[in-house]
């Protein structure tokens, strides 16, 4: 019976961890079928609106990482989500893009807590090996969210409009506040750091010169700007480019993360066979492989919008694996009282990282998918280079 208990409250954890890491899938996927409407109905670069929230995700986390390690992990929760609930009701009532971004880079402010905290949480209960297994649970069910959420913002902005897509937010991150109270406190008073906020805030020093933690940690970041290209840019390549209906683009995103589910599945086994660095750069390779095609594709035509979506299903399934091996072995390679302040950097250069993304969109757009691809390619190779650097120091101290 004691067994059972530990099991429903081990699921329930990793079930509220999930929808915590969803804060950012909430945050963007969800209205990306209409933004070519918003575009119209607002005026401006409705671009801006990702970039916006990116910033304050990004910033936001530097902040809040040192404070969790000093206060706890469930205070800086429940306050994130109250912003985030706020921030919602704020993009909700606007009436300008201006408006709109300025509230965005509120929401984000609340929004970047759940994602970061919830793999402090998982560093804190446990090791590499069996973190890693525990993200790659996390990416699985988390896989279901941007299956859902374009399908369930194009379907709103149908009936109803766009802003019906962030009342929806302002609703969920609700509850999302409220199952806050069902988490543990996984970071007890004995293990909380008591130094200054501003001595604290000096541990990125110390981070940005750990070289195994930087390695990783700018794997995940490029490999992001890779994925955030396609966020930022689908909408435009399959809805305004190859005419699809809004109401299917939703279909056309979240086939990518059945891919994603797969891959998270098949690596929570393959790392207590092999070790991370081996199933990164074997994950990355492929990735490099299916943006060749993705950018062949798209400068010769070839395969039409069918080859686009092979191709990006290829380079966006990966995240599976990569996502949770460089968060584990990033965080594993700092000590237990700077990772918060750990999840935070790399949370920050992870999503800030799609703010390079959207900036490159905007400047060299050609209204075609070659854009998009590019960028695609070029950051999974810089992703690639960074664990092989790491790897390469790796066999040289062994030797």
């Amino acid at each position: 019976m004691k067994q059972q208990d530990n099991i429903k409250r081990k699921w329930l954890f990793m079930l509220i961890l999930s929808g915590l890491m969803g804060c950012t899938t909430l945050s963007t996927d969800i209205y990306l079928p209409a933004m070519p409407v918003m575009e119209t109905d607002l005026g401006g670069n409705v671009e801006l609106t990702i970039t916006g929230f990116l910033v304050g995700f990004a910033l936001a986390q530097l902040v809040w990482g040192p404070v969790s390690d000093s206060i706890g992990r469930k205070k800086p929760l429940f306050i994130g989500m109250a912003i985030f609930a706020i921030g919602s009701i704020g993009c909700a009532l606007s009436s300008s893009i201006t408006e709109i971004v300025i509230w965005r880079v509120f929401q984000a402010t609340g929004a970047c807590v759940g994602p970061m905290l919830s793999r402090s949480m998982v560093r804190d209960l446990y090791g590499r090996t069996e973190a890693a297994r525990m993200l790659s649970t996390l990416m699985t069910i988390l896989a279901l969210a941007p299956i859902i959420a374009p399908v369930a913002g194009g379907f709103l902005q149908d009936i109803w409009s766009w802003r019906a897509i962030f009342w929806l937010m302002a609703v969920l991150s609700t509850i999302l506040f409220v199952a806050v109270f069902f988490l543990p406190e996984t970071l007890p008073e004995e293990k909380r750091v008591n130094a200054s906020f501003v001595r604290e805030f000096t541990c990125y020093l110390r981070l940005a010169g750990n070289k195994p933690y930087m390695s990783y940690t700018l794997s995940v970041a490029f490999f992001y700007v890779a994925i955030y290209a396609f966020i930022a840019g689908s909408p435009f390549v399959y809805i305004t480019y190859f005419h699809v209906d809004a109401r299917y683009y939703g279909l056309l995103f979240g086939v990518n993360m059945i891919g994603v589910s797969a891959l998270g599945l098949f690596n929570r086994k393959m790392v207590t066979r092999y070790s991370l660095d081996r199933l990164l750069l074997c994950a990355i390779s492929i990735a490099i492989i299916g943006g060749a095609g993705l950018l062949l594709s798209a400068i010769t035509g070839w395969g039409g919008i069918i080859g686009i979506i092979c191709f990006v299903f290829v380079v966006f399934s990966m995240n599976g694996i990569i996502a949770s091996c460089t968060n584990a072995a990033a965080l594993d390679a700092v000590p237990s009282d700077m990772v918060g302040s750990a999840a935070a950097l790399m949370g920050a250069l992870q999503y800030g990282s799609g703010i390079v993304s959207s900036l490159l969109l905007a400047a060299f757009s050609t209204g075609t998918p070659f854009t998009m691809s590019w960028i695609m390619l070029l950051f999974v190779l810089l992703s690639f280079g960074a664990i092989l650097v790491n790897t390469t120091k790796k066999a040289e101290l062994s030797q």
